[in-house]
């Protein structure tokens, strides 16, 4: 969008009221995980913008009176003049808007949108990190060459006046401060973006099959290929039950699955591929048990948050992120990560034991409705809006 366009955007709004600005590196990561938020500032009085990069959900972001503002960028690193071109873009657009909260979203729109504020004047900024990611939990050469790097970075941004950190796990707060990259009074730990209630339910008319689903990016860190080789196994021991993939790959992350490769696993009889879905509240009321065997860098995942208010029992690695919503025979099961026979153990406990399913189904839903819904989430984030600034 050029100069122009913001200026006369800008001009449109309510001059009383306080600017707001999302940075979000996705449209539909805005959509799925803030849109609920933006759409409750507004009707606390904010002026709303969202600063990010427009594929496919414009028309949500507009028919909600969020005034969109695309921009050029890409979740992955790329050459060094395209990633100064996004800073440049940001500092033009924030001098334009003049905002009063600046609300930065993920890794890299935390580093870009911190950075650019240091060249305008923004009263508070809040910076969510939506879990650690790829830099930080993965053993690539390349994560291990940036992380030193984005410590370095996060300390010296995150530190500035009137600048706060939400975190989604105890973990990632407890790193952030231990190395020293955040104070804890700057911290604030907030447990994922929300559910809501009212959307998703119980469904009690299933099939007597049981479904095992896993959702989410199709990425091999998320623990793909794992949940492949364990339907696989269990496939092959005459248990009886369906294994779900649905999603899609993600051409920015590094650990993306082809379609070639899910295609592949469901012509052999693996599992099946239903693909990304818009409908999430209704593939739920199909399954039985969701499984996340992710090792991923996870803030709290949605797709358990979804999962529990549906009062269905989860299986997840036992890492940061999964340990928050998953309490262990409670709701769910934690296995290991990297341990198929655990993992192959626990999913077993449940495809068998219907009333198992159920009690564990039902204590999830209490621990959402107490713990993670959208009112709560919203809530705290909107608290966060009236920090009282230091002079």
């Amino acid at each position: 969008m050029d100069s122009f366009d913001v200026s006369s955007m800008v001009s449109r709004s309510v001059k009383s009221r306080q600017r707001l600005v999302f940075f979000v590196s996705e449209d539909w990561y805005f959509c799925s995980h803030r849109l609920p938020l933006a759409i409750s500032a507004k009707k606390a009085g904010y002026d709303v913008y969202v600063i990010t990069r427009v594929t496919s959900h414009a028309h949500l972001i507009r028919e909600s009176d969020i005034k969109l503002i695309p921009i050029v960028m890409t979740r992955r690193i790329n050459n060094l003049f395209s990633e100064l071109q996004v800073i440049i873009d940001l500092v033009r657009i924030y001098r334009e808007i003049k905002p009063d909260i600046v609300h930065n979203v993920a890794i890299k729109p935390v580093v870009y949108g911190s950075i650019a504020t240091l060249f305008t004047s923004v009263p508070l900024k809040i910076n969510a990190l939506a879990g650690l990611g790829f830099i930080f939990t993965s053993k690539s050469q390349l994560a291990r060459f940036f992380q030193p790097v984005i410590q370095i970075i996060l300390k010296i941004l995150l530190g500035k006046k009137n600048t706060y950190t939400i975190v989604q796990n105890s973990d990632d707060k407890k790193l952030l401060v231990d190395r020293k990259i955040i104070h804890e009074e700057k911290l604030r730990l907030i447990m994922g973006s929300g559910v809501n209630m009212d959307i998703y339910k119980p469904e009690k008319n299933k099939s007597d099959l049981p479904v095992v689903m896993m959702a989410g990016r199709m990425l091999w860190d998320k623990g793909v290929g794992e949940f492949v080789r364990v339907a696989r196994k269990l496939t092959g021991e005459g248990i009886r039950a369906r294994f779900i993939l649905v999603g899609s790959g993600d051409a920015d992350n590094p650990s993306s699955i082809s379609s070639s490769q899910l295609r592949k696993w469901q012509e052999n009889g693996d599992i099946e591929w239903w693909g990304a879905r818009a409908d999430m509240p209704d593939v739920f009321k199909e399954v039985h048990i969701v499984c996340l065997p992710t090792i991923y860098g996870e803030g709290v995942p949605k797709v358990l948050i979804e999962a529990a208010a549906s009062a269905l029992p989860i299986v997840a690695n036992d890492v940061s992120g999964c340990r928050e919503i998953v309490r262990q025979g409670e709701n769910g099961m934690l296995v290991p990560p990297l341990d198929p026979q655990a993992l192959s153990d626990a999913l077993i406990s449940l495809i068998g034991n219907k009333e198992l399913r159920e009690k564990m189904g039902t204590r999830g839903r209490e621990i959402v409705q107490k713990e993670f819904s959208e009112q709560k989430v919203i809530g705290q984030t909107m608290e966060m809006y009236e920090i009282k600034l230091s002079a």
